[in-house]
């Protein structure tokens, strides 16, 4: 792909027919076609409405001003059902289908297996609040989701480790469309931090295994980003922090918003302040901008664009066991990144969703002497069509997604010599599926559902069914499995390398998942298998010979997940424990046998509270978390085993606090945060020398730590809203 051309998207829908008149009439059937009598029919806001008679139709008169509002039609053990009104009312009558309430149809069957985040369900797991308020986060996605049960933290990376899963296992997708590139770049030993605010989501889905069929590329899970709609209201905010300053603003019209932002990051007067475990010869520093247009078009269709482009730069001195002590490594990194989404209903009950992502990512890094440019662009659609008009306890989805991908190399050895080694490849990627929600009895509910995939670069194709049930044992309480086939294609490094000679690397999940919820409390127990098989492998002394590269590598990872998280037991205090346990080997890559892999952590546990103290507008928070120790191989104990050296336990303790307060009458946050409170001596592994010492026979060598003992954040955040200003006196919710 020698470029990628801009490609713009407008889809439009148009509603016409207005009549003068105030009058509403209309029916209410079931799902069956049977009319319902008694729905309490009316136009929200206001006191107008009627109920229907014993033949489901209804009528009534409103003297409600010009303009756009919403018709509910709400009966006990149905769903309730809304359409949007223009006043003056149309001539039309207007036609409600209410749908049976489900007993165990939806968030179960969606989250076995899963930790779901919407505003529908935030008691089972994480909001944007709860992202942006969790010590030791720092309003970082992927370190918020951290601390719940189904991961490793690795603190020397900062990204997911899911469920014995390498981090290029999890994948990110935002309103449906897989991101590329959704976290920063950076360096060996230096934590990436997530590309996307967590103000910009009205609800996350984190599937750690059995995920759907409407999702691939993916061997261990996935974290699904969806966004807000229109914008609630015109507001400007302003941040000023120890790390960066920031500027936004939002416009907000009937029908449309538009949201600009711009942030620029420089953490060198930061790093002149506090100790360092490294030498910044340049501190991180970088700026990103983004713009977010909402429209929404007809009665209920969404048109969303989201672009954004950023560029970051850092040059750190790092502990090196050879002899110069010191290894120096440079990044620049630029990307830009576009997601534009439509979804709009059609007619008999389907309902369209499609959508377009245009990315480019450049990377420079310098390490020592060696000059290395990666650059990867890569256009991504899709188009799903979902109908649930048939029947009250089925619905259908069925859909397609592409992508094209160029990804290329420049490698020169040293800088002296212009050498210089070439690698790329193209990509064309095709998917399908399809799949369909179920509900057996009003306590036994499925889903079914399979894609398939097929590959030009690798000249293959997969199928992938998956298939998931759900039972509710009681009131409050629900069983639910799922089991699946998972395909992703080898990792770009590998690609470049030896891309046509591979095949894509596979994954069987079994997972089991039990749920309690009641009163703002909730248990949730997962047990899961899976089963690796199709791991590339490769000779780690000819990295660079195709011929050394195959797919026969094979691993399993098995465990248990444990969340409790309790909202309501202590008055303003809301808290979650998360337990997960881990059992895991493999075989991939340069390892010579199967054994457990570096990233692996046999416990990991964390307790994150937030108290939230009235009298001083004050929201408290504090997480812990611990991970066993991980391996390591020990180059000095070649006797002893692959793999076989345990680094210490990962200790964490993480203090924050929001205090809620006015600046010159506009609403404003003090957040203060400090990272490893404690100054835990966190050792992440070791970097070996190159070659033996000549007198001891033994490899030198250094241990990778963070790159400071404690993180310390202060910011000042400003929300200018004259309509509406928020309250200093209520929790942030």
């Amino acid at each position: 792909m020698k470029r990628l051309l801009p490609l713009l998207l407008l889809l439009l829908l148009t509603l016409t027919g207005f009549a003068q008149t105030s009058t509403l009439r209309g029916t209410v059937r079931d799902a069956g076609g049977q009319a319902l009598p008694g729905v309490n029919v009316f136009v929200r806001g206001t006191f107008d409405g009627a109920s229907t008679d014993s033949l489901g139709r209804f009528q009534f008169e409103t003297a409600a001003p010009a303009g756009a509002y919403v018709v509910q039609a709400s009966l006990l053990g149905f769903i309730t059902a809304e359409k949007p009104l223009m006043l003056p009312a149309p001539a039309a009558p207007l036609a409600f289908v209410m749908k049976a309430e489900p007993h165990a149809l939806g968030s179960v069957i969606v989250t076995a297996g899963a930790f779901e985040a919407s505003d529908e369900h935030r008691s089972a797991a994480l909001n944007t609040r709860d992202i942006q308020t969790t010590a030791g986060a720092l309003a970082d996605v992927a370190a918020a989701f951290n601390t719940l049960p189904g991961t490793t933290r690795v603190g020397e990376d900062g990204m997911l480790f899911v469920r014995g899963g390498a981090t290029s296992e999890t994948k990110v997708y935002l309103d449906g469309m897989v991101v590329q590139n959704p976290f920063n770049p950076t360096v060996a030993a230096v934590p990436a931090r997530g590309r996307f605010s967590p103000s910009l989501f009205k609800g996350t889905v984190f599937s750690t295994g059995g995920y759907s069929a409407l999702y691939g590329q993916a061997l261990s899970g996935v974290l699904l980003l969806n966004s807000t709609d229109l914008a609630p209201e015109t507001q400007t905010g302003l941040s000023a922090t120890s790390v960066f300053v920031g500027a936004s603003r939002t416009r907000r019209w009937e029908r449309t918003s538009l949201a600009v932002s711009a942030d620029y990051t420089n953490l060198t007067p930061y790093a002149g302040l506090l100790p360092q475990n490294v030498r910044w010869d340049q501190a991180p520093r970088g700026l990103a901008t983004s713009a977010t247009l909402h429209h929404r078009t007809g009665q209920a269709g969404m048109l969303k664009v989201y672009g954004t482009w950023n560029s970051q730069q850092l040059r750190i001195g790092q502990p090196s066991p050879e002899p110069a002590g010191v290894q120096t490594v440079g990044l620049r990194g630029r990307n830009a990144y576009l997601n534009a989404t439509f979804r709009s209903p059609l007619r008999r009950g389907w309902s369209l969703q499609s959508g377009l992502a245009l990315s480019r990512d450049d990377q420079r890094v310098r390490p020592d002497s060696v000059r290395l440019r990666t650059l990867e662009q890569a256009l991504v659609g899709r188009l799903v069509l979902i109908n649930d008009s048939a029947n009250a306890r089925f619905n259908v989805k069925i859909g397609a997604e592409g992508l094209v991908q160029q990804v290329s190399q420049a490698v020169q050895p040293n800088a002296a010599d212009p050498l210089t080694y070439r690698p790329e490849f193209r990509e064309n990627r095709l998917a399908g599926f399809i799949e369909s929600d179920f509900q057996l009895t009003d306590r036994l509910a499925g889903r079914v559902g399979g894609r398939a995939e097929y590959s030009a670069l690798l000249s293959r194709w997969n199928a992938a069914p998956r298939v998931a049930l759900a039972y509710q044992t009681t009131e409050n309480s629900s069983l639910s499995a799922a089991y699946g086939r998972f395909y992703q294609t080898p990792d770009n490094g590998l690609l470049l390398v030896a891309g046509p000679r591979l095949g894509f690397e596979r994954a069987r999940h079994a997972v089991l998942t039990y749920q309690y919820t009641q009163k703002g409390r909730l248990l949730q127990l997962g047990a899961y298998h899976k089963t690796y098989a199709q791991l590339v492998r490769f000779d780690g002394r000819q990295p660079r010979n195709p011929l050394g590269y195959d797919n026969g590598g094979a691993g399993y990872a098995r465990g248990l997940d444990v969340l409790w998280r309790d909202r309501t037991s202590v008055k303003n205090l809301e808290y979650y424990l998360s337990y997960g346990f881990l059992d895991t080997k493999r075989q991939y890559r340069q390892d010579p046998v199967r054994a457990v892999p570096t990233f692996a952590a046999r416990h990991n546990v964390s307790v994150v509270t937030k108290y939230w103290v009235p009298a001083l507008h004050t929201l408290l928070g504090a997480t812990y978390s611990y991970g066993s120790p991980r391996r390591y191989h020990d180059f000095n104990q070649p006797e002893a085993g692959y793999n076989q050296g345990l680094l210490p336990a990962f200790q964490d303790l993480s203090l924050n606090a929001s205090y809620l307060t006015r600046l010159l009458g506009q609403f404003t946050i003090v957040h203060l945060s400090v990272s490893n409170v404690l100054a835990f001596p966190n050792v992440y592994g070791y970097r070996y020398a190159s070659h033996p010492e000549a007198a001891t026979g033994q490899f030198n060598r250094v241990a990778i730590t963070p790159t400071a003992p404690r993180m310390v954040f202060l910011g000042l955040f400003v929300n200018i809203n004259q309509k509406a200003p928020a309250s200093v006196n209520e929790r942030p919710e």
